[in-house]
This record gives C-alpha cells, sequence and structure tokens, in this order.
C-alpha cells in the first residue's frame, strides 16, 4: 500500500513542517450581505475549482446543519462564511460555487448541509475517496496532508460546538486550515491515480456522491440505541421505543443533541428495570440528576405507557429490515448461501489486493450479501453484471467483478445443482 512509515514524510519531500495557521492570516468571518458579497466577487475572479468543508454541531445540535462554509479558490485567497448570521441566505453565493467544480475531503459528510443551503456542485472531487481508491489505509485529511505534501495540519476542534458565537480564534484557524491544502491535495491524487489507471473509475465514483439520494429513513430508527442489545424482552424493547421517541421528539424541539438530552445508557438503563415510581426511576443512574427530575414525571409515563401495552403491539425481538439476516445466521439459515458469500468474499478480497483498494470500495458489501442469498437464477456474468447495476454498482465495478462473481458462484453450488 502507499502509506509510509509514522515520522518519515514523503519521497522527495522536505521531513513533516507543522503548520499552526493560515500562510495567508486568518481572515475574518464573514457575517453580513456586504462581506458576502466581497467574498463572492473574490471567488468568482478566482481560478480553477473550489475547496469547500463545512463545520457542523455533531453531539450538540439535533440538526446537522452547517455553522461554518469554508471556502479557498486560486487567486481568490480563504473565506469563512457564516450562514447563520446571514440567515441561511446564500443567494450570491449559490451563483458562484454552483458553477464551479468543488474538491471536498469526505464529500458525503458536508454535501447534505450544503443542499440545505442550495449549494450544489456541478462536479465534485472527494480526497477522502480518492485516497482509498489509491490504496491509502489511513486517509484522514491530516493523514493526507502529510503523506502527500509534507505538512502537519493543527487539528482538535472537529468535535467542537461550532454553534457558539463568537468562534474563537484558534477554532477559525483549524476551519481555515481545513482547506488551506485541499486543491494541491487534489493536484497529488489525481496524477497517483491516473499513474493507478484508476482515474475513471474515480470519476464514476465522485459522481455517484454527488448525486447520490437521500438515505431512505430507518424504518426502526430505536434499534441503534447503543447497548440495545442487553435489553432482553419485547416488553423492556417497547421501553426503548417509548423513550427513544419521547427523547427524540424533545431534542428535535429544543434542537440538542439526543444524546444530551438522555443518554442511550439511561434508555437501556431504565427499560432493562422497568421503575414504576417516580423514586424507582430516579434511583437509577442519570435520572437522579437536576435536569432530569425535572423530566422525571414524562420519563415514567412512557415507561408506564410500554408496560402496559398489549402484547400483539410489542415490536418483535429482531429487527425488519427487508434484506438478509446477518452473516453470522446464514450457516443455519441456509448453508448454500452462506457457501456462496464465504467464495465470494474470498474472490473479491483477492482481487481488491491485486488493485491495492480496500475491497468495500470495490464493491458494496450490502450489494455481496444480497447477491448471494438470493442470487440470479443463471449465476452466468450477464445475469450477475445486471444485478449489480440494478443495484447501484458502478460500471468499473461490474466490469471488474462481474465474470469473477459468477465463477465464485458457480464453483459455490452444490455439485448436483452446479450450472452445465
Amino acid at each position: 500500500m502507499a502509506d509510509l512509515p509514522d515520522g518519515t514524510g514523503p519521497a522527495g519531500l522536505p521531513a513533516v513542517t507543522p503548520l499552526n495557521e493560515p500562510r495567508e492570516g486568518t481572515p475574518d468571518v464573514v457575517a453580513d450581505p456586504a462581506g458576502l458579497a466581497r467574498a463572492c466577487d473574490a471567488l468568482a475572479a478566482g481560478m480553477g475549482a473550489v475547496a469547500v468543508d463545512t463545520e457542523r454541531a455533531s453531539g450538540y445540535r439535533y440538526w446537522p446543519k452547517a455553522y461554518l462554509v469554508q471556502l479557498r479558490r486560486q487567486g481568490s485567497g480563504t473565506h469563512l462564511i457564516d450562514p447563520a448570521a446571514l440567515d441561511g441566505d446564500l443567494r450570491p453565493l449559490i451563483q458562484v460555487l454552483n458553477d464551479i467544480p468543488w474538491v471536498l475531503h469526505a464529500a458525503s459528510q458536508d454535501l447534505p448541509c450544503l443542499e440545505e443551503l442550495d449549494l450544489r456542485p456541478p462536479e465534485l472531487f472527494d480526497t477522502e475517496l480518492a485516497g482509498r481508491l489509491a490504496g491509502y489505509h489511513r486517509v484522514a485529511l491530516g493523514t493526507m496532508v502529510e503523506l502527500l505534501l509534507g505538512y502537519r495540519l493543527e487539528k482538535g476542534h472537529s468535535a467542537a460546538d461550532w454553534s457558539t458565537r463568537p468562534l474563537p480564534t484558534a477554532w477559525l484557524n483549524y476551519a481555515a486550515l481545513d482547506v488551506e491544502l485541499l486543491l494541491p491535495l487534489r493536484e497529488k491524487l489525481e496524477a497517483e491515480l491516473a499513474e493507478q489507471g484508476k482515474l475513471a473509475w474515480a470519476v464514476e465514483e465522485f459522481e455517484a456522491v454527488r448525486t447520490a439520494p437521500p438515505p431512505e429513513p430507518k424504518a426502526e430508527p430505536w434499534r441503534r440505541t447503543s447497548g440495545v442489545h442487553k435489553v432482553r424482552t419485547p416488553r423492556a424493547l417497547a421501553a426503548v421505543r417509548a423513550l427513544w421517541q419521547a427523547r427524540d421528539e424533545l431534542a428535535r424541539n429544543r434542537d440538542r443533541a439526543p444524546g444530551r438530552v438522555l443518554p442511550d445508557s439511561a434508555i437501556v438503563a431504565a427499560a432493562t428495570e422497568g421503575p414504576r415510581t417516580i423514586e424507582q426511576l430516579r434511583a437509577l443512574p442519570v435520572f437522579g440528576g437536576r435536569m432530569q427530575r425535572k423530566l422525571s414525571a414524562m420519563w415514567l409515563s412512557h415507561i408506564r405507557i410500554a408496560q402496559e401495552l398489549p402484547t400483539s403491539e410489542l415490536p418483535s425481538p429482531s429487527p425488519a429490515n427487508g434484506g438478509p439476516p446477518p452473516p453470522n445466521r446464514w450457516a443455519d439459515r441456509d448453508p448454500e448461501a452462506a457457501a456462496r458469500l464465504a467464495a465470494t468474499r474470498a474472490a473479491l478480497n483477492e482481487l481488491a489486493t491485486s488493485h491495492r483498494l480496500p475491497v468495500e470500495n470495490l464493491l458494496s458489501p450490502d450489494l455481496v450479501r444480497r447477491l448471494c442469498w438470493e442470487p440470479p437464477e443463471d449465476s452466468d456474468m450477464t445475469s450477475v453484471a445486471a444485478h449489480l447495476a440494478e443495484r447501484g454498482a458502478r460500471r468499473w465495478q461490474t466490469e471488474l467483478t462481474a465474470d469473477l462473481l459468477s465463477r465464485a458462484l458457480k464453483a459455490a453450488a452444490p455439485a448436483s445443482t452446479a450450472p452445465g
């Protein structure tokens, strides 16, 4: 793989240089229409693609809004835009950015909140995804910049509450540095992908990220409560569901991260213990705290509702996901499907290794599981390719894997049913 040993710089570059603040200084935050107009004029006069990043308040706020938008373009410098101060009215910026190719790192994390601001790239380059396709094991922005450009970025504020105002200077330095070197990093990665013969693959992947629809809502999002696997009975699961839904509504109304309204651990503890009085509830961890004591009656009312539900309305022990069961259950439920999955995984791992890229980027693990659980009736290359394409595989992925998967499926078929 392309990684270098820790503590060394990229071949041909000097030793790693710390970069603690932007070389042109930290720009002022754009927080009024006049400042936005000046920033847009500068961006429009720049050249080439624009580096884009956002800062959100994950872990603090319910809604994944962009509380800061960072932009950098050759010839225009770096600009830090405060959407909240501008009441979300970024029309001058939309006119400029929506006609310029974007460069982002981990684009799928930033595009949804930018879409809410009507900011949409006509074309994008994702440096994290490019790093994966180029064969790098570690693809965090700081790691990639250090390996390929020889700079160590000042990091440490990614988990900050970016809804804070005013934003501290140290945070603004961090935010500006996130776009400081994205454009030269893109150049390095693009050249490397071209040399490896993977640039066309990357272009398809970037377009898939750019045009991806919003994810489908989870059928039972409460089942993602951390520690829910410790809850053994349908009645207790009903309590988890009731508390999760009550917490979600309260968090949404207050625009607070759900875990700050009530931790998952407290939900699981209450569901498991099944308190029937306020005193019993407050005796549990977290619920005895000052904030939770004010909400005790509300939490207990939802627990009681779950405790009194008719059996027919209790949740099932296992989620209904409409897809294949977890692979660790395949051997018992369908040994032939388990054999197909083992054969295809082995073949894909070997192919991914030969092309120096993660197997999950070679083909989605979920797509592989669905293929093996319900393979085409005739598992020839054409049928497999059609199956993959219908379920979202990119052309390069289908061309690279369809024949291999067809052969793996046939090799795993029982002798009495194997084609031909």
